[in-house]
């Protein structure tokens, strides 16, 4: 391969290894814009070889530990989703949404550990978080992804995994006109309700003018995918809840006993079972327009625009069981570890569910630099954006809301929870009519619910960087220093509507729900990728029924008059203030860094030190809804009324932080490189963690009385990062790399929990009343079951006019709700292991990548502690593979993407009041591209995701707990692209 020479000036060869792409700051690839040369030679190699040369270029010639995936030409990126690109980097593993990449863990450090930066820019997150979802950015118009993993001063705080730098297209760094077409047809095997065939269409053009001093860039997209997930899910386990008397035929726990035959260890139920088939529809379109003007050879001004839009319509239904426990468990198996694999438990309700929801996120992103070479020896650079993102779960045009309604029966004898075979528990009611299906003529109504949780985040950034280059002759090559100021604010506001439409099951609703409204089907299909799914499943039927109808129905009968506030009113969805919630963070930072080359011995050193300053001033100005009681509404219902007055409070809170860096880079031999990185990073809280209001549950099932509040005076989670690696590079695309790295992270963010009383808050559960109706049924021989316990208050004259009970001040005790609060704890420690090959067989074509990473620490969960735990979320083991073949106008690529077990977090949503965790099983999945070149500007491919149609599971604290697990299916993708 023919060598380029390029000749730089004193100023841009220092910067070359650091400064990334000089348009925008401070990415992290090593470019040259200031190439002054009479005649420059330009070869640019294309394809999938070309990608791992340029990717493998970058990582050798930077500082510190820095991995990154380089477009194969002008609007063709490796893969269509950047999160599924980004996981074939080393350390890097991904969490899927609806079958898609979606966020990123870089060496066990999960999506809110992780900056993500355009162009050098810090991107607002979706809702209360800092997490950016790639699958809402088309790979179109990226020419770059980038990922620094060590401590730089010069780049935005954020990062204690890694900080991701997305790198656009830019016009003046590759002169003339380019202009690349694309065009493809997906088709999802899963899809049922929507089009077989969807599109997905975009385009980039390119070009100079006026001696090229001119530039424009233009890249548009839109995507449309239709799929169905299929899922079998609990909402929680309940911890250690009363257990009757039964003989010994009726249980079996094999858990072993003290001295006086109790036994040892906690036990665990399931708080529910459903099952659920969502249709959905899915629709993004971006994009991105960047102007640049080179006013002389010393100044370049770039303006750029970024504009997303991703629409989620689902439409699902549902069916499954409730369980509430106490007296009525009838029998029961549990495991070792105490965790029920079977249970025969009476009373509560079997349910079918239609749910609506539309989910609109909207990005735009304005920015402007200014990339000034004032003199030979010092460069400027000023940079300044304007970026938001909206979010609308109430984007459905009609409603303007995320809607659900909930039909089924309380009239059954018992309900049976079996998962002591197959990958998916399965349940078995035997209904009061004698059989173990219900008819439609006996669903009656029990009741909707609607939601509205619109939010906004904004980020403001000002980034000033100035770069002396030393033009004496010393060891000396640079010094940077810059100031910056970042204030971001998120908002956004929560309806609930309570529980409308008659809460509990009541016969006489069930005219209005005549049988030819019900559709019945088997479960032939459904699940039937997993062993004890399909025609295996019990119960092997559902109902379904249409959303808009039922609510017609309810809004036609169930009127104002007849039950009041309970009512479904339209286009009135909640009632009184909504709660508001903004918090705005304004982040001051400087940073002074060096690079020093130097001669160890024979040994040519690089040496980059730096320390950056940081202070961070917080602001929460919250509402909050104030509880006057908690009523009991039906035999599984509880709700809690509020004041329709909003109170009002405003909280702060400041930290400043100086967080120094070291990175030695020192050339072994002309093909061995070793690196030593020493610095300190952070992870600002979540922004909801950071919110100063306080809420409790509107829907407090016994049990579930929970509540939370913010806490503005929380600090970053602060890490010493120590990385050591050796890289060895063979040949022109080929290398191999190990590395290792520890991470001592201070200021650990837990949510601690504590129990409250609120004064006036009186609770129904265990109250005089109560107590009196469970003596009265068990007097009866008869079981004292929720329902049970609800039709006997209802008789002894507890319940008002509507069938509600409210509490008793004079008899009922207050309600003890459990309060979660985020909190700086203590320290903790990760360290793992990476390493990378990559190697290129001579010009056959043929190549291969593998990457692995191993991570461990004291951050892991244990199960046998009843409490909320200092524990890393995603911390796992990864590896991803790939083979592919180039040559002749043909490539085929074939990845496979595996991850660990991991941790997903804390907290389940009708688990106990000690947050129990969640985990996702280990998970992998094959895909491949083909490409052909018909000619030199014309394209075809296909591409296969998830080939292998894996499947995602999910448990609680033992596998034995099931927690969900999810059906996508196979996609495939066929296109051509046009290029010149």
């Amino acid at each position: 391969m023919k060598s380029l020479n390029f000749k730089k000036n004193k100023l841009a060869s220092s910067l070359a290894i650091i400064l990334g792409t000089a348009v925008v700051l401070p990415s992290f690839a090593a470019e040259d814009d200031k190439i002054a040369d009479d005649e420059i030679e330009v070869i640019q190699v294309k394809g999938i070889r070309g990608s791992l040369i340029r990717s493998m270029d970058l990582k050798r010639d930077s500082s510190g530990v820095v991995d990154a995936i380089s477009a194969e030409e002008m609007g063709k990126f490796p893969d269509t989703n950047l999160a599924e690109s980004l996981g074939r980097i080393t350390g890097v593993s991904i969490s899927r949404s609806n079958g898609e990449g979606s966020q990123i863990t870089v060496r066990g450090f999960g999506p809110e550990f992780n900056l993500i930066t355009l162009n050098g820019r810090q991107m607002p997150g979706t809702g209360f978080t800092r997490s950016f979802s790639f699958e809402n950015l088309s790979s179109e118009g990226v020419s770059a992804l980038e990922v620094q993993k060590t401590a730089r001063a010069e780049v935005p705080t954020g990062g204690l995994g890694a900080t991701v730098n997305i790198v656009t297209v830019k016009p003046l760094q590759s002169p003339g006109e380019k202009f690349s077409l694309m065009g493809k047809g997906i088709y999802d095997s899963s899809n049922v309700a929507g089009d077989d065939i969807t599109p997905e269409f975009g385009g980039i053009y390119s070009n100079t003018f006026l001696d090229e001093t001119f530039g424009v860039a233009l890249s548009v997209s839109h995507h449309r995918r239709d799929f169905q997930k299929q899922e079998a899910n609990i909402q929680g386990w309940q911890a250690n809840v009363g257990l009757p008397t039964l003989d010994d035929d009726k249980v079996i726990d094999p858990r072993p006993m003290d001295s006086e035959g109790n036994r040892i260890g906690n036990h665990y139920f399931a708080k529910d079972m459903n099952y659920g088939i969502a249709d959905v529809r899915r629709a993004r379109t971006n994009g991105q327009l960047t102007l640049q003007y080179a006013v002389n050879d010393d100044l370049v001004i770039t303006t750029d625009y970024t504009a997303t839009n991703a629409v989620t319509a689902t439409e699902s239904i549902g069916w499954g069981i409730w369980n509430n426990f106490g007296a009525n468990i009838n029998s029961y198996e549990l495991d070792s570890n105490g965790t029920a694999i079977y249970a025969d438990i009476s009373g509560d309700d079997g349910s079918f569910s239609a749910s609506k929801d539309t989910t609109e996120v909207k990005s735009s992103s304005f920015g402007i630099n200014f990339d000034w070479q004032l003199t030979d020896d010092l460069h400027i650079e000023l940079d300044y954006h304007d970026s938001i993102t909206e979010i609308d779960n109430g984007a459905d045009k009609g409603s303007g809301n995320s809607g659900q309604v909930i039909l089924g029966s309380d009239q059954l004898a018992s309900k049976i929870y079996d998962y002591r075979e197959g990958e998916i528990p399965s349940v078995n009611i035997l209904w009061k009519n004698g059989t173990n299906e219900i008819l439609p003529s006996e669903i009656d109504s029990n009741f909707s619910q609607f939601l509205h949780n619109p939010g906004e985040s904004t980020v403001q950034q000002f980034q000033l960087h100035s770069t002396w280059a030393n033009p004496y002759n010393s060891s000396l090559a640079y010094v940077k220093a810059g100031v910056s100021s970042t204030t971001q604010t998120m908002s956004g506001s929560s309806a609930w509507s309570g529980l409308r439409g008659g809460p509990g099951f009541d016969p006489s609703f069930v005219e209005m729900l005549p049988d030819d409204m019900f559709v019945r089907h088997d479960t032939g299909d459904f699940l039937d990728q997993f062993d004890g799914g399909g025609s295996d499943l019990n119960p092997g039927y559902y109902y379904t029924y249409d959303f808009d109808e039922a609510v017609a129905r309810q809004t036609a009968v169930l009127t104002e008059e007849v039950l009041g506030a309970n009512a479904y009113v339209p286009d009135a969805y909640y009632s009184g203030s909504v709660p508001q919630s903004l918090v705005e963070e304004t982040t001051t930072s400087f940073y002074l860094q060096t690079e020093w080359d130097l001669e160890v011995g024979d040994f040519p050193v690089q040496l980059n030190a730096g320390i950056r300053y940081e202070k961070t001033e917080v602001v929460s100005p919250s509402e909050s809804q104030i509880p006057l009681q908690v009523n009991w509404v039906a035999a599984s219902e509880w709700i809690t009324d509020f004041k329709p007055e909003i109170e009002e409070v405003t909280y702060t809170g400041e930290y400043d932080l100086i967080l120094p860096m070291l990175d030695i880079k020192v050339d072994l031999t002309d093909e061995l490189v070793g690196r030593m990185s020493m610095g300190k990073t952070i992870t600002r809280p979540g922004l909801g963690n950071l919110l100063g209001s306080f809420s409790v549950s509107g829907s407090p099932k016994i049990g579930a009385r929970t509540g939370g509040r913010g806490n503005p005076n929380l600090e970053p989670y602060q890490s010493t990062n120590v990385d050591v690696s050796f890289e060895y590079y063979y040949d022109e695309a080929n290398y191999l790399s190990l590395g290792l790295f520890a991470k001592e992270v201070d200021k650990w963010i837990d949510n601690s929990q504590v129990e409250i009383t609120i004064d006036g808050i009186h609770d129904i559960y265990l109250g005089d009343r109560w107590n009196a109706a469970v003596g009265q049924i068990e007097a009866r021989g008869e079981q004292a079951t929720d329902s049970a316990i609800f039709q006997q208050m209802l008789a002894n004259n507890n319940g008002n006019l509507d069938g509600v009970i409210e509490p008793d001040p004079a008899t009922d005790p207050l309600v003890t709700w459990t309060i979660s609060s985020p909190e700086n704890v203590d320290e903790r420690s990760v360290y793992g292991l990476e390493f990378a090959v990559q190697h290129v067989f001579g010009e056959s074509g043929y190549g291969f990548a593998f990457n692995s990473t191993f991570v461990d620490g004291d951050v892991e969960y244990d199960p046998e502690l009843l409490e909320i735990q200092a524990v890393l979320p995603g911390l796992s083991n990864s590896a991803n593979f790939q083979l592919f073949y180039e040559k002749d106008g043909l490539s085929v690529k074939t990845t496979y993407s595996w991850r660990d077990e991991y941790l997903i977090g804390q907290g389940q949503s009708q688990g106990s009041s000690d947050v129990p965790p969640q985990f996702a099983k280990e998970f992998g999945q094959w895909d491949i591209s083909v490409n052909y070149d018909v000619t030199e500007q014309f394209t075809v491919f296909f591409d296969g995701v998830n080939l292998n149609n894996e499947t995602e599971q999910g448990f609680g604290r033992y596998e034995e707990q099931f927690l969900y697990a999810r059906q996508y299916g196979t996609r495939y993708v066929v296109g051509a692209r046009y290029s010149f």
